[in-house]
């Protein structure tokens, strides 16, 4: 198995914030509840790219920031009516999820450039 780190983002409805990051192009995973009733935390997936998300207080803060690099930059400033941005480092959009969570998302680098 690869190394990797994976967020997590608090929400106040998992099922809500599934709901958006899936026009993102995320999946659900895997949904885990110590008992029927409980908060929830999701695994939300795109391809190798992994985001937890977590209705229990205390696993994040409100107001987190997190930097994706994604392909379909353009489609993903469409899908949420945001104009792509050309910073030094390359293009890029900025998104706050329902729950006021920050996201930067880029296209990935160009490793010829």
């Amino acid at each position: 198995m690869d190394e990797e780190v994976i967020p997590i983002l608090r929400v106040r409805d998992a099922a809500a914030a599934m709901e958006w990051y899936g026009r993102l192009g995320f999946a659900q995973e895997w949904v885990h509840r110590f008992e029927p009733g409980l908060p929830a935390f999701v695994s939300a997936a795109r391809g190798r790219v992994r985001l937890f998300l977590s209705e229990h207080r205390g696993d994040a803060r409100p107001d987190t920031l997190i930097y994706l690099r994604l392909h379909g930059l353009d489609a993903i400033a469409a899908t949420f009516g945001v104009a792509v941005e050309e910073v030094p480092w390359g293009r890029e959009v900025a998104l706050r999820d329902p729950d006021g969570n920050r996201l930067r998302i880029s296209a990935p680098l160009d490793p010829g450039a």
